[in-house]
C-alpha cells in the first residue's frame, strides 16, 4: 500500500489548515476552490480520518488534522529548504567566493578582470559577509577570511599579512594634513573596529584616542566617510593602497603597525569543484606576491 500522498493534496491541506480558510488556500496556491476541497477529501479518504470538522458554510481543523498539519508543515518546509539548497550549488562554470566586503571591494574586484580573462569559462559569483560562512552549508567553492588560520573541516592556506595606516582624504582640513603622531591623534578621527593602541605604540604617544562621533564596524563607511573630507581614519593597508595609489587618500605618516589577523584562502574538499578551486587559488596567490611587491620599497 503506498502510503505517500499526492503533494498536491499535502500542500492543499496544509494551507487551508494554517490559513483557515478554503478560499485563502485556493487563493495562495493559485488554484480553485473545488480543487483545494477535492484535493483534502482524497487526502481524507486515505489516510481514513476526518480532518476537518464542517461548521455551517465553514471548516474548522480537527485535533487529529492539526498534529497531522504540524508534521506536513515541517516535512514540506524541509523539502523546500532542500530544494532551496541543491539550487544554490555552484554551477559546473560558476565558482562561489566568501569574501569580506570590504576586501572585495578595495582588493580583489580591481584585480578580478585578470581572472576572467584568463579563465573566461569561469563566472565568479562573490558572497560577501561580514560573518564566517559556513563553505559546506552555503555552498562555497571558496572562501577569503581574516583570522588565525585555525578553521576546521576546510583546507586552508596563508595568503599574506597586512598592516594598518593612518590615511585621510587630501583636502582633509582645507589640505593642511596632520603629520606628526601627535597631530594625527589630535584630529577629527572616523574609527572602525580598529584598536588605536598598536599604531600609538609604534608612534610613541600615549593612548589618548577616544571614540567620538562617527564610528561603523564598516570599512567600506568608514572609508568613504574618509573620501569625503569628514576625517582620518586608520585601516588596513589591502584596503587602502589603490586609493593611495590613485591620489583619493593620502598616507599621513611611515608609521605602521602589524595587523594581528592575516587573509586566508579556504576551501572545502569538493572534488567536482577541484579544478575550479586550483585555478582560482593559483590565480590569486600570484596577485597576492605581485601586490606584496610593490609594498616593498615602502618597507
Amino acid at each position: 500500500m503506498n502510503a505517500f500522498p499526492p503533494l498536491a493534496a499535502l500542500r492543499s491541506f496544509e494551507a487551508t489548515s494554517r490559513l483557515g480558510s478554503v478560499t485563502l488556500a485556493a487563493k495562495e496556491l493559485h488554484v480553485t476552490h473545488s480543487a483545494i476541497s477535492q484535493q483534502i477529501k482524497a487526502l481524507e479518504e486515505m489516510v481514513g480520518l476526518t480532518l476537518f470538522v464542517r461548521e455551517g458554510r465553514g471548516l474548522r481543523v480537527s485535533e487529529d488534522g492539526r498534529l497531522y498539519a504540524l508534521q506536513i508543515r515541517q516535512a514540506l518546509a524541509d523539502i523546500e529548504h532542500a530544494t532551496r539548497t541543491i539550487q544554490a550549488q555552484p554551477k559546473m562554470g560558476e565558482l562561489v567566493v566568501a569574501v569580506i566586503p570590504s576586501f572585495a571591494r578595495a582588493w580583489l574586484i580591481p584585480r578580478l578582470p585578470a581572472f576572467q580573462q584568463r579563465y573566461p569559462d569561469i563566472n565568479i559569483r562573490l558572497q560577501a559577509s561580514l560573518t564566517v560562512s559556513n563553505l559546506h552549508q552555503e555552498s562555497v567553492d571558496i572562501g577569503i577570511r581574516m583570522g588565525k588560520g585555525d578553521w576546521e573541516g576546510v583546507e586552508q592556506a596563508l595568503l599574506f599579512h597586512d598592516e594598518v595606516v593612518v590615511v585621510a582624504a587630501p583636502h582633509f582640513n582645507g589640505g593642511q594634513l596632520p603629520r606628526t603622531p601627535a597631530q594625527i591623534i589630535a584630529s577629527r578621527i572616523i574609527h572602525s573596529t580598529e584598536s588605536w593602541l598598536p599604531w600609538c605604540q609604534a608612534a610613541g604617544v600615549e593612548m589618548a584616542v577616544e571614540r567620538q562621533g562617527l564610528c561603523s564596524n564598516d570599512s567600506n563607511l568608514v572609508l568613504e566617510a574618509v573620501r569625503l573630507g569628514q576625517g582620518i581614519a586608520l585601516d588596513r593597508r589591502s584596503l587602502v593602497q589603490d586609493a593611495i595609489g590613485r591620489g583619493e587618500l593620502v598616507q599621513l605618516s611611515e608609521i605602521t603597525a602589524p595587523y594581528p589577523y592575516p587573509y586566508w584562502l579556504v576551501w572545502p574538499p569538493r572534488e567536482l569543484a577541484a579544478n575550479k578551486q586550483r585555478e582560482f587559488s593559483e590565480w590569486l596567490f600570484a596577485e597576492a606576491q605581485a601586490y606584496q611587491a610593490l609594498l616593498k620599497p615602502q618597507a
